[in-house]
């Protein structure tokens, strides 16, 4: 008898630490197998397998620390919880490679929020996530009885003494390597503290947040100032040739590089844009630099010339702050008239609060369109009759104008009716891309549409054009079906390759030149400007004429990653340009710390608001 009450006074820790055992391995297979995260070294194993342990020992311990007994409601209520909170990172990781935050939860509805997108990252393999809820439910239900816990208080503040040793183990190790100074490089931080520990160290960062605006002085604003002087604006002979033309900037949703002159099947994917080029300014190695804001990220960092939040979107971030926007510089020139086009609902990513803060007249969304089922698919209004509804409200525009028209149809999980199909589907394993083909080709056609419209009214001749693709459609998911189609190898170079999106620039009358100067969407800004006949010191911008710019300074991403002109710097490891293969990390600190200045004062800008202090 004494046996059996000494197996009843422990089952109950014997259990709770089997359900935390549960919860452990399903957070390591998900990091070492879901998140595929890249361990460059046994200290990176080590870190992974144990950086979960003490916390989910303590939080599972809040089944038992209150009572004689485990709650059974809590204790599986803990593990259902984990088991979601790991099951959306993953589905968020799929599509974006990247981990969710705090902030983009708040902004769920502005990335899809439940839907076919949503569906279609789902895996058969992803039951086994939720297996183990049946069988530990089945288990408390049958053991309610006898999950009874030591009465000795001693015992108990051994297991809690315990785990918290287990976790200063942890933390210990964590800091070892500078996690918490660059708290932008989300991999290194869910490698390190793991996946349910990231998202606590992401609340204290987003309570952190706020603090920033009230503790900002203009000593601050003025350091920032001092380094944005530093960058030069040579000129050249192509300064001024657009100067007073109306400025049409078009949002190529989801639109990657590769797709220019590619064909499929011997047509080609980009008939209009490929021609388009010959008669622009093509710039064939610019590359995507948004973060969790995606298109919202784009719209920022063109209009403001700073690098997206690293968490979460400006536009709903910090729609308050003083902004000097491209349409504030374009007022203040020639008194340009901002209107922007977008088919879809006027608060999505915030945009009817935010594009006010960044100086926008107008705002034509889905309320200004004759939007039907029929010509709707997706996200919202298909590309063509958005475009061909837009240009009745352009014509109403005082000139010179500046509009910015964002496309919607060419959207993961990229879906088009029969009758818009303009070409057949990739012939590759993976379905995604597959139809990325074809939403493209139907972008490409609806661009086509537009400028046949524009010559039609004379409204082509005394406008330049900018387009330029938003952020990558193909993410990391679905990146061995891109390799098969491209016949590439998937490696490295490649990858950073098919973060290039299309930067076309056309103005009428001039002579088309394919531009290979590495960039990125920041550098717009400032390339356009110059065109315009508009210098561009004093206008607080990360951003170089894309004419002029020096090749050794990185393009900048905002994970911390870079490209220079040669070597590659992702994951916290250093690779050749060429080849693709790994070089001491020492070949790419002196980049990085170019890297780490600029994304801390640009994020020092916008969370301190420094602009209030600087722009009159």
């Amino acid at each position: 008898m004494s046996q059996y009450k000494r197996l009843a006074t422990t089952s109950g820790t014997q259990f709770t630490l089997l359900v935390t055992s549960i919860l452990w391995l399903k957070t390591v297979v998900t990091c070492f197998v879901g998140f595929n995260l890249s361990m460059h070294s046994f200290f990176d194993i080590i870190l992974t397998l144990t950086s979960s342990i003490g916390s989910l020992l303590l939080i599972m311990g809040f089944s038992f620390y209150f009572g004689k007994k485990v709650n059974r409601f809590i204790l599986f209520g803990l593990l259902v919880i984990g088991t979601g909170i790991l099951y959306g990172d993953l589905l968020y990781y799929r599509f974006y490679t990247d981990f969710v935050t705090i902030p983009i939860l708040f902004q769920f509805d502005n990335v899809g929020g439940l839907s076919a997108s949503t569906v279609e990252l789902m895996s058969p393999w992803d039951i086994f996530m939720f297996i183990d809820l049946f069988i530990v439910g089945w288990l408390l239900f049958k053991t309610k009885s006898n999950l009874t816990v030591s009465k000795q208080r001693k015992r108990r503040y051994i297991l809690v003494g315990s785990t918290l040793v287990v976790m200063t183990i942890c933390l210990g190790l964590v800091k070892s390597v500078h996690l918490f100074s660059e708290s932008y490089d989300r991999e290194q931080m869910v490698k390190t503290l793991g996946p349910l520990n990231y998202h606590v160290y992401d609340i204290a960062l987003g309570v952190k947040a706020p603090l920033q605006r009230v503790v900002a002085n203009e000593t601050d604003a003025v350091t920032s100032q001092k380094y944005l002087q530093q960058i030069d604006s040579k000129p050249t002979d192509l300064f001024g040739i657009a100067e007073g033309k109306n400025v049409v900037f078009i949002t190529l949703e989801s639109t990657q590089d590769f797709v220019i002159n590619q064909k499929v099947n011997g047509e080609e994917v980009t008939p209009f844009l490929n021609d388009l080029i010959k008669d622009s300014f093509y710039f064939n190695q610019i590359y995507d630099q948004t973060a969790q804001g995606k298109t919202s990220d784009a719209e920022f960092i063109v209009d403001t010339g700073l690098y997206p939040l690293a968490s979460g979107s400006a536009f709903v971030r910090r729609p308050e702050n003083t902004y000097l926007s491209l349409q504030h510089i374009l007022k203040q020139n020639n008194d340009y008239y901002a209107a922007t086009f977008h088919g879809n609902d006027r608060t999505f990513w915030n945009r009817d609060q935010m594009y006010e803060a960044l100086g926008y007249d107008t705002y034509f969304s889905k309320k200004d369109y004759n939007v039907t089922e029929e010509n709707s698919i997706n996200y919202g209004i298909k590309d063509i009759p958005f475009f061909n509804q837009s240009v009745d409200h352009l014509e109403e525009l005082s000139e010179p104008y500046y509009a910015k028209f964002l496309t919607l149809t060419n959207h993961f999980p990229f879906l088009l009716e029969e009758e818009d199909t303009l070409i057949d589907e990739a012939d590759t394993e993976v379905g995604v891309v597959n139809r990325y083909v074809t939403t493209v080709r139907y972008l490409d056609k609806s661009i086509e549409t537009f400028f046949e419209k524009l010559k039609e009214k004379g409204m082509y001749e005394d406008t330049v054009f900018i387009l330029v693709g938003d952020h990558y459609g193909i993410s990391k998911k679905y990146e061995q079906g891109l390799s098969e189609l491209l016949d590439e190898e998937a490696d490295i170079v490649n990858h950073m390759n098919y973060q290039q999106v299309p930067l076309i620039i056309h103005v009428p009358g001039q002579e088309g030149q394919t531009i290979e100067t590495k960039g990125g969407q920041i550098d717009i800004r400032p390339t356009l400007l110059h065109l315009l006949g508009i210098e561009t010191d004093d206008l607080y911008s990360f951003g170089r004429n894309l004419f002029t710019r020096d090749n050794d300074h990185p393009v900048i991403f905002r994970d911390g990653s870079f490209i220079s002109e040669d070597y590659i710097y992702k994951d916290n490891v250093c690779y050749g340009k060429e080849n693709g293969q790994e070089v001491d990390n020492q070949y790419c600190e002196p980049d990085s710390e170019i890297v780490r200045q600029e994304l801390e004062l640009s994020d020092n800008i916008i969370f301190g608001d420094l602009l209030r202090f600087l722009v009159e």
